[in-house]
């Protein structure tokens, strides 16, 4: 399970969770410019927009989770097992691979418009990568700070939906989970009044009480709701530190924590990572389960015109300042 959502200050910021039970060996991963993507039906790109996100590099190949290309546009896929749905390859359309989507749309597109565009044309086929690495049944985020859209590639299509939240998690379908928020729409940040009856005097004994109803479960549903109000409530200052900072405590609302999800033979899922790159500078903060401090890796302190993947393998294990060292 999975949660992404966007954010935006004085710069574009997107980001998600990774919620499993285990890690493939994620990188974060700087593709530059001049990488070939070799795509299995539609030839090679040797030139393109450089990215940076978090992905497992198999055979020299970045398969990414999330990424943002260097134009400010972000895509992210989660879990959508049970709903996927992915075909052959078809004739007079551009097949593309799932686990290639995310590259073949950033390498291209500087914006949402413009990946609307290609989406008109891809059929997303049953291509895996490898017999090690069958077929993840995914829906997609796309943003960039004028617009979100949602991408689910079911049985009856491609189906293409505005995101007016920029938020994502898992099932259902994306629409159902839009209508979903109508069962919510009662609640605020704010105090709230007695509307029960004007015949009780009934008042607020805590604060915190507008929210109260907001789901608190770790279900993919709950946590899209839950974060939708946190994001479409939050507020922060626009500096890096301000935005960065707010941007993590949104997403923290949904932490997964070991033990909490039980799903069999000893297995826990947990958040094991959490990422808030900034669209418009190419800045990649993370967090790990293990490791609550924020790192950042930035695009633009490399090579973007090179050939070859740059990789950095994520900093893991607790980083705690003692504030009072012995003194010598």
């Amino acid at each position: 399970m999975c949660t992404a959502a966007t954010y935006q200050t004085k710069d574009f910021y997107f980001g998600r969770t990774l919620d499993y039970e285990f890690s493939y060996g994620d990188q974060v991963v700087i593709t530059p410019r001049n990488y070939p993507f070799h795509f299995r039906h539609m030839g090679t790109i040797n030139s393109h927009y450089a990215m940076i996100g978090m992905a497992y590099v198999a055979d020299n190949c970045p398969l990414y989770y999330e990424a943002v290309n260097e134009k400010g546009l972000g895509m992210a896929g989660l879990n959508f097992v049970g709903n996927a749905y992915y075909r052959e390859p078809a004739p007079d359309q551009d097949n593309i691979a799932q686990f290639e989507f995310i590259a073949w749309i950033l390498s291209q597109c500087a914006s949402v418009q413009e990946a609307r565009a290609l989406l008109e044309k891809i059929n997303l086929t049953n291509t895996q990568f490898s017999d090690d690495l069958p077929l993840a049944q995914l829906h997609w985020i796309l943003a960039d700070r004028k617009e979100a859209i949602t991408v689910e590639s079911v049985k009856e299509g491609l189906k293409i939906y505005d995101n007016p939240v920029g938020v994502l998690t898992n099932n259902p379908p994306f629409e159902e989970q839009m209508f979903q928020l109508n069962n919510y729409m009662h609640l605020s940040p704010r105090t709230p009044e007695n509307q029960f009856s004007e015949k009780l005097p009934l008042h607020a004994y805590s604060r915190g009480m507008g929210a109260m109803g907001l789901p608190g479960d770790l279900s993919s549903q709950s946590r899209f709701i839950r974060v939708a109000f946190v994001k479409m409530n939050s507020v922060s200052g626009a500096s890096e530190a301000e935005s960065v900072s707010q941007f993590f405590h949104i997403l923290n609302s949904v932490d997964q924590q070991r033990g909490c999800c039980d799903v069999g033979e000893g297995k826990f899922e947990i958040t094991i990572y959490t990422c808030c790159c900034n669209a418009d500078k190419g800045i990649y903060y993370y967090t790990t389960y293990d490791n609550h401090q924020i790192t950042a890796v930035d695009m633009h302190n490399e090579n973007l015109d090179g050939t070859q993947l740059i990789q950095y393998p994520l900093i893991q294990g607790e980083q705690i300042r003692l504030q009072n060292p012995v003194k010598a």
